[in-house]
């Protein structure tokens, strides 16, 4: 059986979403996205359509070189890798892509974040979070197994996922340097 590695990318902007979700939930990385490709110029999450308008959000192809992360360049950052079945990476593909094929349909779950909050899920059509999509597609490609559904999943419950391996922790301008330098 082959295998194939992803990687789970978790942030800290200092976007006021980000400092917001930090202060009511004390997580230590507010943001997830999901990647197949260690240059990460092709993340995958919820976020801001424009890294100008915090009121716009929907599904987004994030890189570490751009958007949000230009604008928070010294944004903490923590990186895993996660070592998966062909099959799993196959279904993971197939999923995202079917988000990246109708992105424009997707908005940003504002209300299932205050779900989060208060233990209820919020599912709403079309509308998501970042740890719910990421949470989503790894239950459904069967990576994660969890008692919760999506809509409760936080960030740090991601970063406790099984069979991971840490690639990095610190600020994004150390790591894109280091990666520069290697």
């Amino acid at each position: 059986m082959n295998r194939k590695d992803i990687y789970l990318v978790f942030t800290k902007t200092g976007t006021w979403l980000s400092r917001l979700i930090n202060i009511v939930s004390h997580l230590k990385y507010p943001h997830a996205s999901l990647s197949f490709d260690p240059s990460f110029t092709k993340m995958y999450s919820f976020g801001r359509l424009n890294p100008n308008n915090p009121f716009s959000g929907g599904f987004v192809e994030e890189d570490f070189r751009k958007g949000v992360y230009k604008k928070f360049p010294r944004c903490k950052c923590l990186i895993y890798k996660v070592t998966i079945t062909d099959e799993q990476f196959f279904s993971l593909q197939q999923q995202v892509q079917k988000f990246i094929e109708e992105k424009k349909k997707y908005r940003y779950n504002f209300l299932g974040l205050f779900g989060v909050i208060i233990n209820k899920p919020l599912k709403r059509r079309y509308r998501y979070f970042c740890s719910q999509f990421v949470s989503e597609v790894l239950i459904k490609s069967g990576i994660l197994q969890s008692e919760k559904v999506p809509e409760l999943i936080r960030t740090d419950e991601l970063c406790a996922l099984p069979n991971r391996e840490l690639i990095y922790e610190g600020t994004l301008n150390e790591f894109l340097r280091t990666k520069s330098t290697s």
